[in-house]
């Protein structure tokens, strides 16, 4: 999209599901500000630190430096006058506020690029991303590739029994799925007896992989513990 130079402000959103792709699409648009030489300031919400708590990272593995931010009106306090650009990932976790902040943003002639989910686990329009497609000049809508049959994925399949709206996660706890797919339902069901259940609080990242030192180490203290007579 193309604007004339000058106070013009504007907003860009791309959404789309989980493995889709949104935060490597914002990271790559913001790298291109910066390379630019572009005054950018990059957001993302205080309650998403799966991978960095002071980065946006794709599950790519690509990363960008970034702030965290308790809600929308947080971003809006921190951005400087100068800043010309200004990023934020996971848009959905900062709520109805960020409507109001993304428009003055924007009115203060900042392009101001949003990335979220559209939808959430049980395929419902994610507020307040709705309203702000609808409020945007430029919409980008990414698909994933459903896991189970390769068609394009427009869904995000939760993998475990929560109704939380909001239970931030990764691989192993969500996956895309096409409308075929998708079953809504698999997150309402009731957890079989002594499974645990992920709720809102679990600010989780994904579990790191043990170190052949660490493995190492483990197989011997076990050894040792099983032997007569030591401790």
């Amino acid at each position: 999209m193309n604007f004339a130079k000058g106070s013009l402000g504007w907003i860009e959103v791309v959404c789309g599901p989980m493995f889709s792709g949104k935060s490597e699409e914002l990271i790559r648009r913001l790298r291109r500000a910066e390379i630019a030489r572009q005054r950018v300031q990059i957001f993302k919400p205080v309650i998403d630190q799966r991978y960095s708590d002071n980065h946006i990272v794709s599950h790519s593995e690509l990363r960008i430096r970034s702030e965290s931010v308790k809600d929308a009106s947080e971003v809006a306090a921190k951005v400087d006058l100068r800043t010309e650009v200004v990023g934020i990932d996971e848009a959905q976790f900062l709520g109805e506020p960020l409507l109001e902040a993304a428009t003055k943003l924007a009115n203060l002639g900042k392009r101001v690029i949003v990335a979220g989910l559209d939808t959430d686990f049980l395929g419902r329009p994610f507020e307040p991303m709705p309203r702000l497609l609808a409020m945007a000049e430029e919409i980008t809508k990414l698909l994933a590739i459903c896991v189970r049959c390769g068609n394009p994925a427009v869904h995000t399949q939760r993998l475990f029994a929560s109704e939380d709206l909001i239970v931030v996660g990764a691989e192993g706890m969500y996956e895309a799925r096409c409308r075929r797919c998708f079953d809504a339902q698999l997150a309402l069901q009731k957890p079989a007896e002594g499974e645990t259940v992920p709720t809102g609080d679990d600010n989780r990242r994904p579990a790191a992989r043990p170190t052949a030192s660490a493995t190492v180490a483990d197989k011997a203290a076990a050894q040792t513990a099983g032997e007569p007579g030591k401790s």
